[in-house]
């Protein structure tokens, strides 16, 4: 069952999930907005002639301020970060919609697959500008929506490679 903004904001409340910086406006019927965060990643296609499953790739990475702007270029794909860091219990899941007026841009705001029971860190989002022109998007906006839902019972809770994990994370497959 998907949670209602009303029970994701009590179970904030309750600590029960941690969401933070928490705004009390970013909640919505049945979601909670995220923010885009500071620091993105974006593959260094110089050094680069491909991406592979069996090794790290190379990325150039990018800190910007609140409230700067990251202009994405036509059909560029990179990482980006929310701005919250987020906690969930073992008996929640969650996953990651971009906001539509975003999307109405041309920019898809994805989080590859679902955020397990137990996850604690920031979310790293992929980010394409499938528009002609670039797209400027400012820091600290709200950029996603947080959809939480129960699982039928609790798990061990997630304990993979992407726990914890701070800013935008490049693919971590290569360890599997």
């Amino acid at each position: 069952m998907i949670l209602s903004g009303r029970t994701i904001k009590q179970l904030i409340y309750e600590e029960q999930v941690g969401i933070t910086p928490f705004e009390d406006l970013n909640i919505q019927p049945a979601s909670i907005d995220l923010c885009l965060g500071k620091h993105f990643l974006v593959v260094d296609d110089m050094s680069t002639p491909f991406l592979s499953v069996n090794e790290p790739a190379n990325y150039h990475e990018m800190q910007v301020t609140d409230g700067e702007v990251i202009t994405i270029p036509p059909k560029t794909f990179l990482l980006g970060t929310t701005l919250e860091q987020i906690r969930l219990p073992n008996n929640l899941t969650a996953f990651v919609e971009g906001r539509s007026s975003i999307g109405r841009l041309g920019v898809f705001i994805q989080n590859a697959g679902w955020i397990d029971p137990g996850f604690s860190g920031q979310i790293t989002l992929e980010l394409f500008n499938a528009n002609r022109v670039s797209v400027q998007l400012k820091v600290g906006m709200r950029v996603c929506q947080l959809v939480i839902a129960h699982v039928d019972q609790a798990t061990e809770g997630y304990s993979g490679k992407y726990l914890f994990q701070e800013g935008a994370t490049a693919s971590r497959v290569y360890l599997d």
